[in-house]
């Protein structure tokens, strides 16, 4: 819960880099976040009546437009975290392969070294050899 909240509090923050943690740890309360959303406007009595339905059918599309500059900051911050520039989110733009190589590249491990934007958080102080 803490990586999910400190990416909020750095949700202009496109510098530094973010931990692979950091990065799914966010996105798995995001989609948890999303799913409990959908629930709650489902289970909201008085379905029929339009200002009640289009609560329901709009509360996580609501939250999901809110949490998009967190999430494009943290995920610039991971492209840097793999020494690549935050650029690289264009890669989902590629139908089909695009989305697999971006997945493919959250999932990679740290740099140890220091690169263009700042120290390794997760190897921070620790000689790599």
């Amino acid at each position: 819960m803490n990586h999910f909240i400190s990416v909020w509090k750095n949700s202009f923050n496109y510098g530094g880099r973010a931990r692979r943690k950091e990065y799914w740890m966010f996105a798995l309360f995001n989609m948890i976040a999303v799913v409990f959303l959908s629930v709650l406007g489902s289970l909201i009595p008085g379905g029929s009546s339009q200002p009640v339905l289009w609560l329901t059918a709009w509360l996580p599309m609501i939250y999901m437009i809110a949490s998009m500059i967190p999430t494009l900051a943290v995920s610039v911050r991971r492209m840097h975290d793999t020494s690549r520039s935050g650029w690289w989110l264009l890669i989902n733009f590629v139908p089909l392969i695009g989305g697999i190589w971006f997945f493919v590249l959250t999932v990679l491990d740290s740099k140890p070294e220091t690169n263009d934007w700042g120290a390794s958080p997760k190897y921070n102080g620790v000689a790599v050899v």
